[in-house]
């Protein structure tokens, strides 16, 4: 059982005991040993014999602790199954539904035993959810917008998609007379790597008198790509666009913008233990300022930095917010310097015409060299992926030649020649070793067979002295296909082994390595290569997402080898790191 699975079975029993109305700190308590047990870097299953360590975890007290242990001897959790035996799991969509909360769930379930979605639609279709206690016509007619609306956009959306919407609403709404910032907020900012709606906060002149706010909100209210408006008030407007992503613009005083970031910017767990901060040092704290406790006195709100230096701490970035201990780090002056998308001196994943791409070798290197970069490399498909055209020895070997030839013909970047090389079935490379020791790099990827455990595939990659990179290494593809199984602890061990690298893939519909896998990586040494995987030119500005990504698993230049002038990296591609 790994970490991912006893967090789901931790959040579905919180809100199993939130719908049977039980004590909230006992739900938050679930909640918050979830998400602590999600972001772990070390797996559970590891250390639970060694209850120390596992108490060691913030949000893991011995009420909780004796919860895991009862999790891994029975392979259930007693107050789940009990809930589960009274409540059908189905139960857990109703929670989903905007408007639906727990009492109401409870008090359906009580009348008609019905626990699914299909059902709660077809009571208020029949008109029966109207007749029981504080209902009535309106809220069932409610009720079947909303469930309509979730069948809609019940889906996340990836990070690209959301930033691209962000970006649209931006530019509009900061053409309203009276607004001077627009900036997006929650899970966008955090850089998670997908989105279930935009927080997008706005200040300004007109943010200061109601008259001022609702012009704005009439404003955005006209947005072209609006296509319902969900809820709208004196300092909020929330709606949907076209591609179904629930939309809330909120409206605020400059003296509150600050407070704001920091509150809507999140995480919970990470303004949670800020809250508790504050309160401790006198003060209060809410998206509206930072206040004294005896007459609520603003002491800060404008900016977060200000509120940050207020409660004693350096001010984190938004990538760290997860409460994973980054207020601790905050307060000794300790954070890191996270990585940024200027320490990044080359993308080494890229593909050409000559397999899948849509863009020659001179135009990709062109297009790398005026984004900055002081190397790249062409790493194009290996054989067995036929319907990419991936290239079989005798071709390789000539597109060595080609790319090497490009390389004397464009001056101001260094060009390596690469190859994307499949791992077969029993984790043998696609080429012969012969021809990628002619490489510059190889990048050793698995495109196929995803159904079977990929752990001694990768390792017998790995082992193979000319790999110098394992490509998207659990190859999932984000709201499509999850990760294939395998072992990440024997994997990384083995990369820490031979001193190969792992690639964090930039795209933003793999984002893999995730930041749980990242930071795994780099408590075991193993060092990182961010890339884009770019079959068009335009896909490289995709960098930005890898950098995100290795942000919020606090990486630093140091953890990443295309950090390197070309030389040095060039010599770690032959393990020499």
């Amino acid at each position: 059982m790994d970490n991912k699975a006893i967090a789901n079975i931790l959040y579905e029993t919180a809100d199993l005991l939130e719908i049977d109305g039980q004590d909230s700190f006992r739900i938050r308590s679930y909640r918050n040993a979830a998400q602590a047990i999600e972001n772990h870097s070390q797996q559970i299953k590891e250390i639970i014999s060694e209850p120390k360590q596992v108490l060691a975890i913030a949000g893991i007290g011995k009420g909780m602790l004796q919860n895991l242990q009862e999790l891994f001897k029975d392979g259930q959790l007693a107050v789940q199954k009990q809930l589960l035996e009274k409540y059908h799991p189905s139960m857990l969509q109703l929670l989903k539904i905007q408007g639906l909360g727990p009492k109401t769930i409870a008090l359906i379930w009580s009348a008609y035993k019905v626990s699914d979605v299909d059902g709660v639609e077809k009571l208020a279709q029949e008109g029966k959810i109207r007749i029981l206690p504080r209902m009535g016509e309106k809220h069932e007619a409610k009720l079947l917008k909303a469930i309509a609306d979730y069948r809609r956009i019940s889906g996340r959306f990836l990070i690209d998609a959301a930033e691209t919407e962000a970006e649209k609403l931006t530019a509009y709404l900061e053409k309203c007379p009276g607004i001077d910032k627009v900036t997006p907020a929650g899970s966008l900012r955090r850089g998670r790597e997908s989105v279930g709606d935009l927080d997008i906060l706005v200040t300004g002149k007109a943010c200061a008198s109601e008259q001022g706010r609702q012009k704005a909100i009439a404003y955005a209210a006209q947005y072209p790509p609006l296509m319902d408006v969900i809820a709208s008030g004196d300092n909020k407007i929330s709606f949907h666009v076209r591609s179904g992503m629930q939309v809330d613009v909120r409206l605020l005083p400059p003296e509150s913008f600050g407070a704001a970031m920091q509150y809507f910017t999140g995480s919970k767990a990470h303004n949670v233990a800020l809250r508790q901060r504050a309160l401790k040092m006198g003060y209060t704290l809410n998206e509206y300022s930072l206040a004294t406790l005896e007459g609520e006195k603003p002491v800060a709100g404008k900016t977060e930095e200000e509120i940050y230096a207020k409660l004693k701490l350096d001010c984190i970035p938004p990538e760290m917010r997860e409460n994973l201990g980054e207020i601790d780090l905050a307060e000794k002056h300790a954070l890191p310097r996270l990585i940024e998308q200027k320490d990044i001196q080359g993308d080494v994943h890229m593909h050409t015409v000559e397999t899948d791409g849509k863009n020659t070798i001179e135009e990709m290197a062109r297009a790398a060299k005026a984004r900055g970069y002081k190397y790249m490399a062409i790493t194009d498909h290996s054989k067995n992926l036929a319907f990419a055209n991936g290239l079989d020895d005798k071709r390789a070997v000539e597109h060595i030649a080609r790319i090497r030839e490009a390389g004397k013909r464009i001056e101001g970047i260094t060009m390596f020649a690469g190859i994307e090389v499949d791992i077969l079935a029993d984790g043998e490379l696609d080429l012969s070793d012969d021809v990628l020791a002619q490489m510059d790099l190889v990048i050793a990827s698995i495109h196929t067979l995803f159904d079977q455990d990929q752990t001694e595939r990768l390792l017998k990659a790995i082992e193979n002295p000319n790999t110098s990179i394992i490509g998207h290494p659990t190859g999932r593809i984000q709201l499509r296909r999850d990760s294939y199984r395998l072992d990440m602890h024997a994997i990384l061990a083995a990369a820490t082994k031979h001193k190969v690298a792992m690639e964090l893939n930039a795209y933003p519909d793999r984002l893999d390595l995730n930041d749980v896998h990242l930071r795994q990586a780099k408590q075991a040494g193993v060092k990182i290569v961010i890339n884009t995987d770019s079959h068009h030119t335009s896909h490289l500005e995709k960098m930005r997402y890898g950098v995100l990504q290795a942000r919020r698993a606090w990486l630093t230049k140091d953890d990443v080898l295309n950090t390197l002038p070309a030389q040095k990296f060039a010599k770690a591609m032959k393990h020499a790191w």
